[in-house]
């Protein structure tokens, strides 16, 4: 079984949304994979904000559950694949952890998408509709992901 971890700031957007989104794609698709987040900065038990829960609703996802866990506390060294939201994530990450280097890319990295756009912004801060946009991001990078892993 694979152990997927994604990674963003606070663990309470990105990376919880890719979370969720990717455990309802691995239920459907009946894939075998264990999905984990967690953030740099997070703050442990934080919760999602309450545009990151409203905008994953609306692919059957419900985020209220959802836990912040900070990448210290998390199982980063357990995992097969690890996908940050951002390159400097993924830089971060790499510098905190250089024995996992050939583990860390970002989502969209991942899922194939342009070299020069490898990044999900933030929409912490930011209205519905910012959201929305970047779940549907997610999304997309998700369902080539999904098909990749075996």
């Amino acid at each position: 079984m694979k152990k997927i971890m994604f990674i963003c700031t606070g663990n309470i957007c990105r990376s919880a949304m890719a979370d969720g989104l990717m455990k309802k794609l691995a239920k459907d698709n009946n894939k075998g994979i264990e999905v984990y987040s967690c953030g740099i900065f997070a703050e442990d038990g934080d919760m999602p904000t309450f545009n990151a829960i409203e905008a994953i609703k609306e692919y059957d996802v419900d985020l209220k559950p959802h836990r912040a866990t900070n990448i210290r506390s998390s199982k980063i060294e357990d995992m097969d694949i690890i996908l940050c939201a951002t390159v400097s994530h993924k830089n971060n990450v790499i510098n905190m952890y250089p024995n996992l280097k050939d583990k860390i890319f970002t989502i969209k990295e991942y899922a194939d998408f342009d070299k020069n756009d490898l990044d999900i912004p933030d929409p912490w801060g930011y209205d519905i509709e910012t959201y929305r946009f970047c779940a549907s991001t997610i999304n997309n990078c998700l369902e080539k992901i999904i098909n990749k892993i075996s």
